[in-house]
């Protein structure tokens, strides 16, 4: 004999209608196309502006050529990070490019006369008119610590020497840094890029994309107010350090 509460439980008229379940099935089908399809296109709109952006900095950076100066500066700041760069400053302040020059990033522990003789600078034009700074620890606090001798010195014009694909980030932060200074870039090239066989090579083009996350994120720091724009920089060096 049949159970008559088998019967109810097995009767369909219990169940939800099969139309109505596909018809909610298919709603949340379409909602989810319709949030997905928005977010899909801004992902290839941003990946299509970083690479566009990519490749204008590093033809920038890339073509940028050491210019031959005329005009003297008051100063002369170097960012360390390679010696080419102090030697290629010490040559403009040897020349007359500048009155002093300053040398920001120098490891706490080097000391004046041996970054003197790995240079191959002057010893008396050493002694005489380069100051050195040893409490930058990344290109945020070069700006911070060249601006500080330039304002200390009463400079209004001074020359920036570091690599070419360097010069940009350091222009954002001096520019940021102080608006009432002149900075004329003075870019070391150590290797010539201009044929652009840079996209294939390896070791180039990891550079160039690191330095280029590293100017975007220059570029939005200084376009925030100073209260968020030390946010960011506090959260940067937090960063490095972990």
């Amino acid at each position: 004999m049949r159970d008559p509460k088998m019967d109810g439980a097995n009767d369909s008229s219990n169940q939800p209608p099969a139309g109505d379940e596909g018809r909610a099935r298919g709603l949340v089908s379409a909602l989810r196309k319709r949030v997905a399809r928005p977010f899909f296109l801004l992902g290839v709109l941003a990946l299509g502006l970083f690479l566009g952006g990519f490749i204008v900095f590093s033809d920038h950076v890339s073509t940028m050529q050491t210019p031959d100066l005329v005009e003297p500066a008051d100063g002369i700041i170097v960012l360390t990070g390679g010696y080419s760069r102090i030697e290629g400053a010490l040559d403009l302040l040897k020349n007359k490019r500048g009155e002093r020059l300053f040398i920001s990033g120098v490891h706490p522990s080097t000391k004046r006369g041996e970054l003197q003789r790995v240079t191959r600078g002057d010893a008396t034009l050493f002694e005489c008119c380069v100051d050195i700074d040893r409490s930058a620890l990344d290109t945020i606090g070069n700006a911070s610590e060249s601006i500080k001798w330039a304002k200390a010195n009463h400079y209004t014009r001074v020359i920036v020497v570091t690599n070419n694909y360097h010069m940009p980030r350091t222009l954002v932060e001096l520019r940021r840094a102080s608006q009432d200074i002149e900075f004329v870039p003075y870019p070391i090239v150590n290797s010539d890029l201009r044929n652009g066989d840079w996209l294939a090579r390896g070791q180039v083009v990891r550079v160039l994309v690191v330095e280029y996350v590293k100017y975007l994120g220059a570029v939005i720091r200084s376009a925030l107010p100073d209260s968020l724009s030390a946010v960011t920089e506090t959260m940067v060096r937090w960063v490095k350090r972990s």
